[in-house]
């Protein structure tokens, strides 16, 4: 662009920190805008005096408007794609234009100030931050889960949904259909109306392992995305209580937003930090408005690692902690999850110290817990909380090289397209915060989030609300007479008290998870579990699959019942004489016994 077509930003070149931001805006502007320091240039501008140079930068716009300090700023910034909207705020916010002057006036008179919250939040060297190498190294991850939640789920879902699973896809579907008519296919989303027989079943969750894999290789990504989207979808649905995990939400949720961040949008960018802050804040939220004691007195991780669905080896010695130690790593938990959360939305550096945080804490709970792929997806996200500059150089140059050479680059229709997703997510977003909170629906979101619930694009999240102070267990037992009776041994779940915890990450054992649940009710909350019984009175080779072993191997039992037992983590001492990882004490029945004549 010609020079006499092109604004021209005029700074004190003898100073450090004016350099330091003239050079970030440089690559912010491009050729758009020329930059020169007015020790050299003043002359070129005699309707300006010299030392208005030395107060403020002066901006000439090629139709010679005059712009100082703040609006300089500003205005500079408007020739920058994407950029405009600070002077937007300056011309049309109340109060804005005010302070924007008032805090530059001040940073003025106090240019080391400046430098030294410079250096702080952004580092010695200021990069226009770029999400390329981001992007697709998020999609490689999501890819790679994708892949591992349905290779998880395609070794289970027989046994938990199939014909001859604990409970049917199809008879589930069948029966929506009947009592909701029409609005089921609203109200439930999924392929499985088609059919939902034990091959389609098998060939949906063999599907999504393949449509993962394109997402790793890149190949035809956005279609795949769609593909692993409306399939996960799907299977979530025919899953029933076996799919209703928080991670199965917060897949979709992530899933559903990759759809469009393949267009390259920055956009897309900040939402899915905001994803990142919302499932963090929310879960801080229900341990703060919690009715239960230990996460108030700071005692919850007393009994967490005991008390959680699948403890890992190392969650044993983390429960031989100091009680101090305990206490710290609760408050701790809170604090990230209710403040440190916060610097998610501030400048580099301190969203980095953010996701450094975030990191360890996750790394500390899948080392002592067996969560699936939830760890593994959070941490994932939390490439989002960098930029390409933070994570170059843990990428190989060339490939770095090629990634930027071939990314997107959003167009109008990307950015229109990521505008409209903002209006959508956001307010259903804040609506869901603002339950949390105990308090009503916002005015007319409220009619929003209920009109796109069923589709689980934005969700409601709170894991580890409550921790519990004991550990109740299921043990199902078969017997041929009804007098000698023996157990059934699930693979994951804690059984002979001699068995040390295991680890089964990134596999979710769904029917270990969810017996963890139901011994925290009753049957009759758990009306699935009277179908597993049966299921085993008939010696279904499904669900079968799904347990450890089978103390039955030639023929089915001719009854069953289910016992309830507390069960404790031994203490050093018994677990040095005897070996044993558990104690436990039968504490009644849990369900009766029931026979297959």
């Amino acid at each position: 662009m010609p020079a006499e077509r092109r604004a021209t930003l005029v700074y004190d070149g003898d100073c450090g920190i004016c350099r330091y931001w003239v050079d970030y805006w440089k690559q912010q502007t491009g050729d758009r805008v020329v930059y020169r320091p007015y020790q050299e240039a003043a002359g070129d501008f005699p309707a300006i005096p010299r030392q208005r140079f030395a107060r403020a930068i002066q901006l000439i716009e090629p139709d010679g408007t005059i712009y100082a300090a703040a609006a300089a700023t500003y205005r500079t910034l408007r020739h920058a794609p994407g950029r405009t909207a600070w002077w937007w705020m300056y011309e049309r916010a109340p109060g804005f234009a005010a302070v924007s002057e008032w805090a530059y006036a001040f940073l003025v008179r106090h240019r080391g100030l400046l430098a030294r919250l410079s250096y702080i939040l952004w580092g010695a060297h200021l990069e226009r931050e770029r999400y390329e190498l981001v992007s697709w190294l998020f999609l490689r991850l999501l890819g790679a889960i994708y892949v591992i939640a349905f290779a998880s789920l395609v070794v289970q879902i027989l046994g938990l949904v199939g014909e001859g699973g604990i409970l049917p896809a199809g008879e589930y579907l069948n029966a929506a259909r009947q009592g909701w008519g029409v609005s089921a296919y609203w109200r439930m989303p999924t392929l499985f109306w088609l059919s939902a027989n034990d091959a389609v079943l098998i060939a949906a969750t063999g599907l999504g392992i393949l449509l993962g894999l394109l997402v790793v290789f890149r190949i035809w990504t956005r279609a795949a995305l769609v593909g692993l989207f409306v399939l996960y979808l799907s299977c979530v649905y025919a899953g029933q209580i076996f799919m209703s995990y928080q991670w199965d939400l917060l897949l979709l949720e992530s899933g559903f937003l990759a759809i469009f961040l393949t267009a390259g949008s920055r956009i897309v960018v900040w939402l899915y930090r905001w994803l990142i802050f919302r499932y963090l804040f929310m879960s801080g939220i229900v341990k703060a408005v919690s009715a239960q004691p230990t996460w108030h007195d700071l005692t919850a991780l007393k009994y967490y690692f005991m008390s959680q669905p699948l403890p890992t080896p190392l969650a044993w010695y983390a429960a031989q902690l100091p009680p101090w130690m305990l206490a710290a790593g609760t408050a701790a938990t809170l604090v990230i999850e209710l403040i440190l959360v916060f610097l998610i939305f501030l400048p580099r550096r301190l969203r980095a110290l953010a996701a450094l945080c975030i990191l360890t804490f996750q790394v500390l709970i899948l080392l002592t817990g067996n969560y699936g792929f939830f760890n593994l997806l959070t941490i994932a996200l939390c490439v989002f909380l960098f930029d390409d500059a933070a994570i170059r150089h843990a990428i190989p140059q060339k490939l770095s090289l090629w990634v930027q050479n071939r990314a997107p680059r959003p167009g109008n229709a990307a950015t229109a397209c990521a505008l409209i997703l903002t209006l959508l997510v956001v307010p259903v977003s804040v609506d869901r915060v603002v339950q949390a909170l105990a308090l009503p629906s916002l005015p007319v979101v409220g009619a929003l989030t209920r009109a796109i619930s069923p589709w689980l694009v934005v969700n409601a999240y709170g894991p580890f609300a409550t921790t519990t102070m004991n550990r109740p267990e299921i043990i199902i037992e078969g017997s041929d007479d009804g007098q000698s009776w023996r157990e059934y041994d699930f693979r994951y779940k804690p059984g002979p008290v001699d068995r040390r915890p295991s680890w089964n990450i990134p596999h979710q054992p769904r029917l270990d998870w969810q017996m963890w649940f139901a011994a925290y009710g009753s049957f009759a909350q758990n009306p699935w579990f009277e179908r597993l019984l049966r299921r085993l009175l008939e010696g279904s080779a499904p669900v079968l699959g799904l347990l450890g072993s089978n103390p039955f191997p030639d023929h089915p039992p001719k009854r069953v019942r289910a016992l309830l037992f507390d069960y404790r983590f031994a203490d050093p001492a018994t677990h040095a004489r005897t070996g044993q990882w558990w104690t436990r004490r039968q504490e009644g029945l849990y369900f009766s016994e029931i026979s297959s004549k």
